[in-house]
């Protein structure tokens, strides 16, 4: 009579054993697929995943040449080559050394991060239909303009207080209506 409740037993203790391996398996899958989707961070999110850096987010391009690829490695082919450095992106989204970057015509692609810095660069109005914005002496519309910027034109940005950016163009120095500016948002303070 022994031998029925212990084969029982063993039956009973070797579903459970199996049950809680499955389970404990299950937590660690799900585990691992609750961080994929934070790894391909979209806008709406506060700050980036690997970094810890605000998102999305204006940075510059580094260095020449610059791939930005199709996808987060150098295996996904190349979509087209910064040539130019200091040119500004808004990062999107981080994958582990990778950012999703778009530039100032809404193409997306990705970049390894050592390609990027943080240093501010905007571009001049590219939506702009009017060909040239005022640069002016000081952070006001009634201040003296300096010089007028063509649109598209690369200026280094020192600081912006949310209306206004001081900026730098080929050591010239002036403000710049911040709404004017791709490579500073809206109200940002620099």
């Amino acid at each position: 009579m022994n031998r029925p409740t212990s084969n029982l037993t063993t039956a009973l203790v070797s579903a459970i054993v199996r049950h809680a391996a499955v389970a404990a398996l299950g937590a660690i899958v799900l585990t691992l697929l609750a961080g994929w989707p934070t790894a391909f961070a979209d806008s709406n999110d506060q700050v980036g995943p690997v970094t810890g850096f605000p998102m999305p987010r204006f940075v510059s391009v580094k260095t020449r040449p610059a791939n930005v690829r199709a996808g987060p490695g150098r295996g996904y082919r190349i979509l087209w080559t910064f040539v130019r450095r200091s040119l500004p992106v808004e990062v999107t989204a981080e994958y582990g050394h990778w950012r999703r970057i778009r530039d100032w015509d809404g193409k997306e692609g990705w970049i390894h991060g050592a390609l990027i810095s943080g240093r501010r660069f905007g571009v001049v109005a590219p939506w702009s239909a009017s060909p040239t914005v005022p640069m002016r002496d000081e952070a006001s519309v009634t201040a003296p303009i300096v010089a007028y910027l063509q649109r598209k034109v690369l200026v280094k940005i020192d600081s912006c207080d949310g209306k206004w950016c001081e900026v730098d163009v080929k050591s010239r120095r002036g403000y710049v209506r911040q709404t004017r500016l791709w490579g500073a948002y809206p109200g940002e303070h620099i």
